[in-house]
């Protein structure tokens, strides 16, 4: 058997510049923000957008600031609920990390409710619209958790297995790769291609929900689950029973366009 890859000391800090300091963290949102810009921007031009310019700029910064705001509230309850029942100024605490896709998906799709009330468009219309933008945020941001050594997998004998610094001793999955490739490459993929087809309105965002609870349920099965909070009911993690909800409402979205598709029709 040969020796497990040993993850290298990598610090999360790539360049300081007195009082500020770029991370591998904040540079994987931005990555994944400029993408989003420059693919939302593609379709204004394209003419493929009902929206300007300037309102896909709000939505961008808005939804942004629902995905960070989402993820800490959706930590602290989904993850942390006890800890924030006995101090919850811990909830504000964000420089100690902790934050979940899950909580900032619901954030999204406040802001995305709250856009499609100003603009007067359907919220299947939008979310179709920001279905392709977000995956590959996603992946930039798996990319940061492994670059930070942070978040990986459960115990393995597998030949790509990784020591990571704070996982202890033995080789583990890098799931944050694992994550990287379906939730932000394939997923990209399929979300894009479909988009790119004749489809009932709602759909592309039906599919999202779906594709991306589906493929972060499997990788809950090599991820590493919360100590504090170990498996649950039916030996599944957290992350499953959160993204059970999302495959469900996903498949129910792009039911309901190719009804209402039908039925206009």
């Amino acid at each position: 058997m040969s020796d497990p890859i040993i993850f290298p000391a990598i610090d999360p800090v790539i360049v300081s510049l007195g009082p500020l300091a770029i991370r591998w963290y904040g540079l994987m949102y931005l990555i994944g923000l400029g993408f989003a810009y420059f693919l939302a921007m593609r379709e204004v031009k394209s003419g493929r957008s009902p929206f300007t310019e300037n309102q896909v700029s709000d939505l961008l910064f808005y939804g942004f600031m629902g995905a960070v705001l989402g993820g800490r509230l959706g930590y602290v309850l989904f993850y942390q609920f006890e800890r924030f029942l006995s101090d919850p100024l811990y909830l504000f605490q964000m420089n100690q990390g902790g934050m979940s896709f899950h909580g900032g998906l619901l954030g999204v799709i406040f802001v995305l409710f709250l856009f499609s009330r100003k603009t007067k468009t359907s919220l299947f219309h939008v979310g179709d619209f920001v279905a392709p933008l977000v995956p590959i945020g996603l992946g930039a941001g798996r990319l940061g958790n492994f670059l930070n050594g942070e978040l990986w997998g459960r115990t393995t004998d597998v030949p790509w297995g990784i020591v990571f610094p704070s996982g202890g001793p033995l080789p583990r999955h890098p799931s944050q790769l694992y994550e990287f490739f379906l939730e932000g490459i394939v997923l990209f993929v399929i979300v894009f291609w479909y988009t790119r087809s004749k489809r009932a309105v709602g759909s592309a965002g039906g599919l999202f929900l779906a594709g991306y609870g589906t493929f972060r349920f499997i990788v809950e099965y090599f991820r590493q689950p919360d100590d504090h909070l170990g498996l649950l009911t039916l030996g599944m993690s957290m992350g499953q029973w959160l993204s059970l909800p999302m495959i469900i409402a996903g498949i129910g979205v792009m039911v309901l366009a190719f009804k209402l598709e039908k039925s206009n029709k």
